[in-house]
């Protein structure tokens, strides 16, 4: 006689970034609380948008309208949302292990976002901010506004007070020192201080600014922050972040207080830790988005590595991209529960878009450029679409930004 289990698969998603959040808000919808029992693991009780982080950093922006609780968008009677620190992913024995108890998963999603890469720089971890998340965006903040106000109030009215040092002319860096270089003026009237005793250095070790992005566009956004106050040094690697400053490997040495890493990233280090086969903590997952040689866990966002095999290089780990896979995940794991066949998964980059500061931009949607405030618009109504997809018009009128 054949015997039928009752029991539900136990999905596991590891992480609300935006990967993590539109999986389980399709799960939801798409299998019945009978079907499956799903769970979410964030070490915080809310979602936030990384992509925003750089207007807080600079304090353009509140960190509050950067972040959501999750019960605000997931239904957690349709989801079981559980805040822990993940510290390892146990395979062989389907489980995770939290910092407060384990988790056993018939399915894992693994969503667990990006970490700072040093490129084996020293003294980043210790004296540069590289914390992209809402508590390090705040902690950049008030210690910009510090430096200001210290400023005066210290006898020898030290340049490196009011230096800024952007390590990284990748889209983080660029948008950060575009909100910055665009607050100046209001910081310089409130604190009293100089316009001209202000520096702003964006360092890159690349050949270029925004690495891989359209000519034009780079120079009209460099051009802009140029003009300022930014000053950029282009093929310039860093080769020591020290408690004064930044050491070039010209020899060189820029003395600042402030030194913002934005360099890039690699995926979680519980990728290695959990003994996955990785590269600078992404796997190289397979067509379907599962991790080699295991058809129970799915890999998405910043800890999957893509190729893209017109230019055989990785996909860059975006938020567009990860919401994507979240999409064709969530669908794959509900086919592996109902018996349907599992989907090949196919980035379509519909666009990619730069903020400078207020009401400047560049990006490239389609085959079109745009250039200030037609690209600024896009870039909102990008931000706003993702609200869009994670819940609906309500959450967009709510939490949106006014793209005019």
């Amino acid at each position: 006689m054949e015997v039928i289990s009752l029991k539900k698969p136990n999905i596991v998603i590891l992480g609300a970034g935006y990967g993590g959040m539109i999986t389980a808000s399709r799960l939801t919808k798409q299998l019945g609380h009978n079907e499956a029992s799903i769970t979410l693991v964030n070490k915080h009780d809310y979602h936030y948008q990384t992509t925003w982080l750089h207007e807080p950093a600079a304090g353009t922006l509140s960190p509050e309208r950067t972040r959501m609780p999750i019960n605000s968008v997931l239904d957690l009677n349709k989801i079981k949302f559980v805040k822990d620190i993940v510290v390892e992913i146990k395979r062989d024995e389907k489980k995770v292990v939290l910092e407060n108890g384990e988790l056993e998963y018939d399915y894992l999603v693994v969503g667990l976002g990006a970490e700072a890469e040093t490129f084996g720089v020293p003294g980043v971890f210790e004296h540069a901010f590289s914390k992209w998340t809402v508590n390090g965006a705040r902690e950049v903040k008030e210690h910009i506004e510090y430096m200001f106000a210290k400023y005066n109030n210290t006898p020898e009215k030290k340049d490196e007070l009011l230096t800024f040092i952007v390590a990284g002319a990748g889209f983080t860096g660029i948008e950060f020192i575009g909100e910055l270089s665009h607050r100046l003026p209001e910081l310089c009237a409130r604190y009293d201080v100089p316009r001209e005793k202000v520096k702003m250095y964006v360092i890159e070790a690349a050949p270029t600014a925004l690495p891989g992005f359209d000519p034009e566009l780079v120079e009209y956004a460099m051009n802009l922050l140029e003009s300022r106050g930014v000053e950029f040094k282009i093929n310039c690697p860093i080769k020591e972040v020290t408690e004064s400053g930044v050491l070039l490997a010209s020899g060189d040495e820029i003395k600042a207080e402030t030194i913002v890493w934005a360099t890039g990233v690699r995926g979680s280090s519980i990728i290695e830790k959990s003994g996955f086969e990785a590269m600078r903590g992404r796997i190289k997952v397979d067509p379907d988005l599962r991790a080699p040689g295991h058809e129970d866990i799915f890999i998405i966002g910043d800890c999957a590595l893509l190729i893209n095999e017109e230019i055989n290089r990785p996909y860059p780990p975006t938020a567009q991209i990860a919401m994507q896979m979240a999409e064709v995940c969530a669908n794959n794991v509900k086919a592996l529960i109902k018996n349907e066949s599992l989907k090949t998964f196919k980035p379509d980059i519909k666009g990619t878009v730069a903020s400078l500061g207020g009401k400047e931009a560049i990006g490239v949607v389609g085959a079109r450029k745009l250039f200030g405030s037609s690209a600024n618009f896009m870039k909102k109504m990008i931000d706003n679409r993702y609200l869009f997809l994670l819940g609906g018009p309500g959450l967009v009128l709510k939490r949106g930004k006014n793209p005019l």
